[in-house]
């Protein structure tokens, strides 16, 4: 919400708008963007954190690249969870992305 221009809330406020106008009509539409940004990191973030604690034995793709890719030398198996981390990292980023550019106000 710091990134919203503050000359933006005072003319908002100029208008007579309310507390709460002021909050749903220019900080929140104005802020989304970056929120949304944030969000998309976030979500990346937590996709490498869920394969890596797979890996130590939290179960998911990164236990299944580990126990049958790794550890059993079953490399076609490795490389498919791999390549499925990768693709639903790009799905995330791209949605996020396309989102952000949505809700640009420039």
């Amino acid at each position: 919400m710091k990134e919203v221009d503050r000359t933006t809330i005072e003319a908002v406020q100029a208008m007579g708008a309310t507390t709460r106008q002021i909050v749903t009509g220019a900080l929140i539409p104005e802020a989304l963007p970056g929120l949304i940004a944030g969000a998309t990191v976030t979500a990346v973030a937590l996709v490498s954190f869920t394969a890596m604690a797979g890996v130590v034995g939290a179960g998911g793709l990164g236990d299944l690249a580990i126990r049958f890719g790794y550890q059993r030398f079953q490399t076609d198996v490795m490389v498919v969870t791999v390549v499925l981390l990768v693709v639903l990292v790009q799905i995330i980023q791209y949605a996020g992305d396309a989102l952000v550019r949505h809700f640009t106000r420039r």
